[in-house]
C-alpha cells in the first residue's frame, strides 16, 4: 500500500506548525518518497503522529518533517 491523503489529517495548527495524524497499514513510511503527494501540505518541522501496519503488529510512531519543497518530502522519527 501506498500514501493515501485521506489517511492524513490535522490534529492542531498554530504559529506556522501543524500536528498530524497518520493511519495506514504500512509498516514503513519512511521510505524515500513516501509522503511526497503531501508536498503541498507537509512543512518542515511539523509533527506527524503515525498509527502504522494497523493490520499486523500496530504500532504509534513518532515524525518530524525535515523538508518539503519542491515535489519532495523527508521525513525522520521524532527523537
Amino acid at each position: 500500500m501506498s500514501y493515501q491523503a485521506s489517511d492524513l489529517s490535522v490534529l492542531a495548527y498554530a504559529n506556522n506548525f501543524t500536528l498530524w495524524h497518520f493511519v495506514t497499514s504500512d509498516a514503513d513510511v519512511t521510505t524515500s518518497g513516501y509522503f511526497d503527494k503531501a508536498v503541498d501540505m507537509l512543512r518542515a518541522g511539523d509533527l506527524i503522529i503515525a498509527n502504522i501496519d494497523i493490520d499486523a503488529t500496530p504500532a504509534t510512531q513518532f515524525y518530524v518533517v525535515v523538508s518539503a519543497s519542491g515535489s519532495s518530502v523527508t521525513i525522520s522519527a521524532y527523537a
